[in-house]
């Protein structure tokens, strides 16, 4: 899976320092991180919910999800200081390339009705987020054997400064985005 980071990094690297034109190497923006989240609002009635989301998420990034849990009660919500209310996963390294390449290149043409991913949903600092409605796109997950169609948040931090430099990373990396 090295070859992902090597491929990506050989076509976008002189690709960003032409456009941008860079002085140096060092200012080419990387991808530094993918984050998957779940939030599990349903955890506070069924115990057995987290089990099952984590079960999944292990099984689409290959990698041990952190349980996260509330930090204040908050009465509305019948929610206590310390319960579980979603998980999530940090990939770095090849397992971050690894990702985005199935993500990229099987599971989004999956969904149906694709025109591609928004390309509004910058956050301002060069950081991409998105959503996904269903774990089904992956071809990881069985159909028979899951409780129930959960959604999931995907954000890709980069060291880019600006909205338009991270597009062109994300492009040159392979994001289908709509036109």
């Amino acid at each position: 899976m090295a070859r992902l980071k090597e491929l990506y990094v050989k076509e976008s690297a002189p690709a960003l320092m032409k456009k941008f034109s860079y002085k140096s190497v060092m200012q080419i923006p990387k991808l530094e991180k993918i984050v998957i989240n779940v939030g599990a609002g349903e955890a506070k009635e069924n115990s057995k919910a987290i089990d099952a989301i984590s079960r999944d998420l292990a099984a689409i990034t290959g990698q041990k999800p952190v349980v996260c849990r509330a930090k204040k009660s908050v009465a509305n919500f019948k929610l206590r200081e310390g319960m579980p209310n979603g998980v999530k996963v940090t990939l770095r390294g090849d397992k971050m390339y690894e990702f985005m390449d199935r993500l990229f290149n099987v599971a989004l043409p999956r969904v149906r009705d694709f025109r591609g991913i928004n390309p509004n949903s910058f956050d301002g600092r060069g950081n991409y987020n998105m959503g996904i409605k269903e774990q089904l796109i992956f071809p990881e997950i069985e159909f028979d054997k899951i409780d129930k169609v959960r959604g999931m948040d995907i954000c890709f931090v980069t060291t880019a400064k600006s909205d338009e430099e991270a597009r062109e990373l994300l492009t040159l990396m392979g994001a289908p985005f709509s036109k």
